[in-house]
């Protein structure tokens, strides 16, 4: 649904990094600097958005009664008094937006409004680091407020900073947070350890990096355009009894592919909690 045409105002609540890729996504191309209010308590982060142009603030104000969009970008632990202290402004066509890991929905819509009336245009998003250079993976769910041009808008706000998916509740969020939320990490993980082999099998640190990086870099682009799954395509590099084979035969030997099975459910176990801890 096009609305790029629509004039956007936006309030981010909390002028963090994700915060600052969503601007550098938006400014410019989708809104004003003078468009976008921001609220975050520390001084140099205020005089850092103030010199792009937004307006600021140390607390949540009135301004927020004009501001379209809502984005929370706090950590979990002060999300419910931060909202709260947001909700005098909420208007009826305010669209609400949480990155917050672990914060269900549901309890947003209860702190925006009523155990008995919840307030439901909300949207619950969870992306990733490389957010921060354009080439995000963003995992969303909307609330039963949430018609369809909320979706629009909130897609391609999202979309500003990389890619983004719809899944269909909070409990898919938590998995979206094992899978792709959390994946940068075991991607970083997973080049720490190659380029330390290549250094251990006689490469310099640079050529190992170089190696690793580039060949982590052609692999998802291949995975990416090709029409075929991940299994075939590592198929076709496996000749039978060539190195890649011997390779892979010290990872299935080690369990590998259980060990990510289990990290990713220990990740999506532990959203779980958080939720529970995070959402009273």
């Amino acid at each position: 649904m096009p609305i790029m045409k629509q004039e956007l105002s936006l309030a981010l609540i909390g002028g963090g990094n994700m915060a600052t890729a969503l601007a550098s996504g938006l400014i410019g191309r989708r809104c004003a600097a003078a468009d976008v209010h921001v609220i975050d308590p520390n001084v140099a982060t205020r005089e850092r958005w103030n010199a792009l142009g937004t307006t600021t603030a140390a607390a949540p104000d009135a301004r927020l009664s004009g501001c379209r969009v809502w984005f929370f970008a706090v950590k979990p632990q002060v999300m419910a008094e931060v909202v709260r202290q947001c909700r005098p402004w909420l208007r009826p066509d305010t669209l609400v937006i949480s990155i917050a890991a672990g914060i269900p929905g549901e309890a947003i819509s209860r702190w925006l409004g009523t155990a008995e009336q919840p307030y439901e245009r909300i949207v619950r998003c969870m992306p990733n680091t490389p957010a921060l250079i354009a080439s995000g993976m963003t995992g969303m769910a909307s609330l039963g407020g949430v018609d369809e041009t909320d979706r629009a808008l909130a897609e391609e706000l999202l979309g500003a900073v990389g890619q983004v998916i719809w899944v269909r509740d909070d409990a898919a969020i938590d998995a979206v947070t094992a899978v792709s939320g959390s994946g940068p990490a075991y991607v970083f993980l997973f080049l720490e350890a190659l380029i330390e082999a290549g250094v251990e099998q006689g490469l310099t640190p640079e050529q190992a990096r170089q190696l690793a990086l580039g060949t982590f870099h052609g692999a998802t682009q291949l995975a990416s355009l090709s029409p075929d799954s991940p299994a075939v395509l590592r198929e076709r590099v496996t000749s039978k009894g060539g190195t890649t084979a011997a390779a892979l035969a010290v990872f299935q030997e080690r369990g590998l592919p259980d060990i990510m099975r289990q990290a990713v459910a220990a990740a999506a176990r532990r959203a779980g909690e958080l939720a529970r801890e995070f959402s009273n």
